[in-house]
């Protein structure tokens, strides 16, 4: 019986061996399939523009050679009304522009540092295969250029953010952004796309204390932020800047987290996510409430909007959503339906 029993033990550990081998020649096999993937036409310099906003699919086209300017900038800008803070950032805003390619586009991406930073910077971006995913190509001094080029491998939605050191500190004044590699044919047709982060910052002061606010070392160690915002700023995306849509359209979120600390529990009240890019990979989960995005992670959330109104985006750590400011607003217009929500009395 031991025999037997030893003999069959054998013939398990064969199998499984036989079949981890060919999970990882199957692995090994699409790796090189990407790998090869040729591009062809003209180089693209692709255009930037602000976050929410997102340059349009790559639809079903070829790879290509694509260009990506940034330019790394220290500048003082609002975080709340009557706030105002010395951000580092990628182009100009927090988040930096929206990169969109797609698997077996080649990227030549240009970094210049800005001839009035006080700081050298970098880049590390988490869809690129190489040594810092970039920042080690890219450590640029003021008045300075660094130019490296890379492959898109791997479809998803990525972050990007400055790894120079001390690195917590380039993230934490909003250096970071998110770079989409779309899959072959591209993502599904929706009706609208928007591009939101949220970030945590570390002020010297309290929350809404106005005036200029200086970076507090301390908070940010003990992981005790003074503002939870999206886009950069308390309240960015509610009143005139709120995202629109309409009865019947889908909506495409590509939502980051730029951390440097602090998870998000993403929530838009009021909608349930029909489609959910879990951690921006290719897993999508369905029917879904709540995403959780980790600090340096992202999320695709996909949604039919079937009734009109207002629709609030939180961070559902709901202290951090209407004291801190990572809140915003979805605005839909249209016509009612009571079949989907009636108000009876």
């Amino acid at each position: 019986m031991k025999k037997i029993l030893g003999a069959l033990a054998v013939v398990l550990l064969t199998f499984q061996a036989c079949k981890q081998n060919t999970t990882n020649s199957e692995a090994s096999s699409s790796n090189t399939n990407t790998m090869d993937i040729q591009v062809s036409g003209e180089p693209e310099t692709q255009k930037a523009l602000a976050p929410p906003f997102v340059q349009e699919p790559v639809g079903n086209r070829g790879a290509k050679k694509i260009i990506v300017n940034l330019e790394a900038t220290e500048i003082e800008q609002e975080l709340a009304d009557g706030v105002t803070y010395k951000f580092w950032t990628f182009n100009n805003t927090v988040p930096g522009t929206f990169i969109r390619i797609r698997v077996g586009d080649e990227v030549e991406l240009r970094l210049k540092n800005a001839s009035n930073s006080v700081m050298p910077h970098n880049i590390d971006l988490h869809a690129v295969n190489g040594p810092g995913g970039g920042a080690e190509a890219t450590n640029v001094a003021p008045g300075k250029e660094a130019i490296f080029t890379f492959k898109a491998l791997n479809p998803g939605l990525y972050v990007y953010h400055c790894a120079a050191a001390p690195v917590a500190l380039h993230i934490a004044n909003g250096m970071y952004g998110m770079i989409l590699v779309e899959p072959e044919g591209g993502l599904p047709k929706v009706d609208r796309e928007y591009y939101i982060m949220q970030g945590d910052f570390y002020t010297k002061g309290k929350t809404d204390e106005k005036g200029f606010q200086e970076f507090d070392q301390d908070k940010g160690v003990d992981e005790k932020p003074t503002y939870v915002v999206f886009n950069g700023k308390k309240n960015a995306l509610m009143g005139e800047n709120a995202l629109q849509a309409k009865v019947g359209e889908t909506v495409r979120l590509f939502v980051g987290n730029g951390g440097p600390n602090l998870a998000s529990s993403f929530h838009v009240i009021g909608e349930i996510f029909d489609r959910v890019y879990v951690e921006g990979g290719s897993k999508i989960n369905e029917n879904v409430q709540t995403t959780l995005i980790p600090a340096g992670g992202a999320v695709i959330v996909e949604f039919k909007v079937e009734e009109p109104g207002e629709y609030i985006l939180v961070d559902h750590s709901i202290f951090r959503a209407f004291h801190k400011g990572a809140i915003g607003k979805l605005v839909v217009t249209g016509e009612k339906n009571p079949k989907v929500y009636n108000k009876v009395k």
